[in-house]
């Protein structure tokens, strides 16, 4: 059974814990290593093997794979057809009795009861420096008992074939039987705030700062652009919040307790117009996300929670994800010239240039 589901603390191989579960292993084993540190929400990982051997007991053969991955990527409708057949397959499929038990355990492991936790997906192509398949599977959060938590760890599975996720890996040529999907599963926290930051401005470029996003209640408002975040940056070098804009947050989302689920509402009119972080806090986030880019050593896009309460504001900091910045890697990575025969012929471009 500990092939198929691994603490989260000992998740380090993408290939079995995907890029999400590698990730997330790795910083709660940075976090607990350098004082102060940051905390990660306890939990467990399960394996892609687990996933493999789900799907062998459904698709022994490979033909519904094989199947997929002979789609064409410009064909959208046999996409949708072929991905919604396997996805049903997926969720309807009993799981295999030695997955089933692993998956069991770890969740008795998370405490007593039935706690409420995340269900995330964490595919082992996704989070990569050269391509980003985040949002593309699916997260579900507020699950409650050992049955839903089997339920939803097949749902994550199924995501995976997703007309979206499908139709990026067949643009990008990516082999079928090299892709697999692990699962996070993680205990719920019930933050003040919550948001994204980065570790370097998505706007421009600059590393000397930290840019912070966020909203009150649980992040998904922001993800799923309910409402328009907070945003602060602070400088690495000074620690000066060097810019703050407050936004109108209209919308609130939260999780009720035991099963609950995440609720919508309208965010009470005392905090739609206030910051949802006060100084104090925007500077521990910034120094929780310094503390992160130095482990990894390259900028990152983390996800963030703040819980409410009377300690210390780096105390109350609980990071949910990190995972590589893309966007202006990609344009730092991309050739500065044109490759040219001759070193002089660079030289001799340049003086054509302003003649």
């Amino acid at each position: 059974m500990a092939a198929f589901a691994v603490p989260l603390a000992d998740a380090s191989s993408a290939a079995e814990a995907g890029g999400k579960g590698a990730s997330l292993g790795f910083l709660a084993r940075a976090g607990a290593a350098v004082p102060p540190g940051f905390v990660v929400p306890p939990g467990f990982v399960v394996t892609a093997g687990a996933f493999a051997a789900a799907v062998a007991a459904l698709d022994p053969s490979g033909a519904l794979r094989a199947e997929i991955a002979a789609l064409p990527a410009a064909s959208l409708d046999d996409i949708g057809r072929v991905a919604a057949a396997f996805r049903s397959r997926v969720v309807a499929a009993p799981l295999p009795p030695p997955v089933a038990a692993a998956i069991s355990a770890g969740y008795a492991a998370l405490g007593e009861g039935s706690p409420d936790v995340a269900v995330r997906s964490s595919a082992t192509v996704e989070d990569s420096a050269d391509a980003s398949f985040a949002g593309l599977q699916d997260t579900y959060l507020g699950v409650c008992g050992a049955a839903s938590v089997l339920d939803h760890v097949r749902r994550c599975w199924a995501s995976l074939y997703n007309d979206e996720s499908v139709a990026y890996r067949r643009r990008l040529r990516m082999p079928e039987d090299g892709v697999a999907m692990a699962v996070v599963v993680q205990r719920m926290v019930r933050p003040r705030a919550a948001g994204v930051m980065f570790t370097r401005s998505p706007v421009t470029g600059d590393r000397s700062v930290v840019a912070i996003e966020g909203t009150w209640g649980l992040g998904s408002a922001l993800v799923s652009g309910d409402v328009t975040p907070d945003s602060f940056a602070v400088s690495k070098i000074t620690g000066e919040i060097t810019s703050r804009r407050v936004s109108s947050k209209g919308r609130l989302h939260s999780f009720i307790q035991n099963g609950g689920g995440v609720t919508v509402t309208d965010t009470p009119a005392a905090q739609r117009e206030a910051a949802c972080l006060t100084d104090d806090e925007i500077r521990a986030l910034a120094d929780a996300a310094r503390q992160v880019e130095a482990r990894y050593g390259a900028p990152q896009d983390i996800e963030w929670a703040l819980l409410d309460g009377d300690g210390a504001a780096g105390e109350r900091v609980v990071l949910l994800q990190s995972r590589p910045e893309t966007v202006w890697a990609a344009r730092s990575a991309a050739p500065v010239a044109a490759p040219k025969a001759r070193p002089a012929d660079h030289v001799l471009s340049l003086f054509g240039k302003h003649l």
